[in-house]
């Protein structure tokens, strides 16, 4: 299983430096769990940069995987995470989605640079 985190999700859908190494974590939908926080992040970043059009149709692919709602249990060991690690809420909601889905984190977020099951790859200049 795997969570694409926004970060991601916005270099994906801009065609960034980085686009190929999240596209086959965000390809394989059969296997992609998307944290509700993500759609929020990505509906809103794309909403302000390109409009409301493509906003949607950003948040119809992410719905293409397994939407995974907030629920109470992730949302504490979100917080217990966020304290544990001094990371903000939306990267704890993200990377306690992950775990308790057992997928592997994959983001270009400093954030989560040295946590076990993340993907991780530096940001790169276009």
């Amino acid at each position: 299983m795997n969570v694409v985190d926004s970060s991601a999700w916005l270099e994906y859908f801009a065609a960034g430096p980085n686009a190929d190494f999240f596209a086959d974590a965000v390809e394989a939908t059969d296997e992609l769990v998307v944290p509700t926080v993500s759609v929020y992040e990505v509906f809103k970043r794309v909403l302000q940069q390109r409009g409301e059009g493509d906003a949607l149709q950003a948040v119809a692919l992410m719905q293409q995987g397994s939407v995974a709602e907030l629920t109470t249990p992730i949302a504490l060991e979100a917080a217990r995470t966020s304290a544990a690690l001094g990371i903000p809420m939306a990267d704890s909601i993200i990377l306690a989605t992950a775990r308790a889905f057992e997928a592997t984190l994959w983001t270009q977020d400093a954030d989560f640079a040295e946590i076990e099951g993340v993907k991780y790859v530096p940001v790169k200049s276009a």
